[in-house]
């Protein structure tokens, strides 16, 4: 039987902690796409640096929305303001742009060999994440389109990364 996710007023801090999570789970995506803009750019002038990953921005980005719905909506639901939640999600925005500068800036001239492994890992956290608590909680609340809704994501990432390869 799934178990959804526990509401702020069930359990004081669970959107806190959903954002703390998306914070944890957002630090790799960022570094990844971080790496991924560094190798984009040319090393040296008249080098010809590789495309920056539509589909990997595209996918991260579209990965946290949900994460960030449930847990600003938890928080919203238990009584917390508007300021408390944005203060909250300014803060993940901040870190996860200041990872993804970090990213570009340390990581520049890295081999692709490490990119294509650093943004795995990223992307392994994106689909433990969706595994464990997005699927299992969007299928409790409304079974009947969470495959369609699932397996359309996938076209539209496979849809990106053929289109910006």
């Amino acid at each position: 039987m799934c178990v959804p996710q526990p509401s702020e007023t069930e359990i004081p801090g669970s959107g806190l902690a959903i954002a703390v999570g998306a914070l944890i789970d957002e630090i790799p995506e960022s570094l990844a796409i971080g790496l991924s803009t560094a190798a984009a750019m040319p090393l040296e002038a008249g080098q010809a640096g590789t495309s920056l990953s539509v589909a990997l921005v595209a996918g991260f980005f579209l990965a946290n929305i949900p994460q960030g719905i449930s847990s600003a909506s938890g928080m919203h639901h238990a009584g917390r303001s508007r300021k408390y939640v944005l203060g909250v999600w300014t803060m993940v925005v901040a870190a996860s742009t200041t990872a993804s500068i970090f990213g570009a800036v340390a990581f520049e001239g890295v081999s692709d060999v490490f990119l294509a492994g650093f943004t795995a890992l990223a992307a392994g956290g994106v689909l433990a994440m969706l595994a464990e608590t997005m699927i299992p909680e969007a299928f409790h609340l409304n079974r009947r389109f969470i495959g369609a809704v699932t397996a359309s994501g996938f076209m539209v990432a496979l849809l990106l990364g053929s289109a910006a390869s």
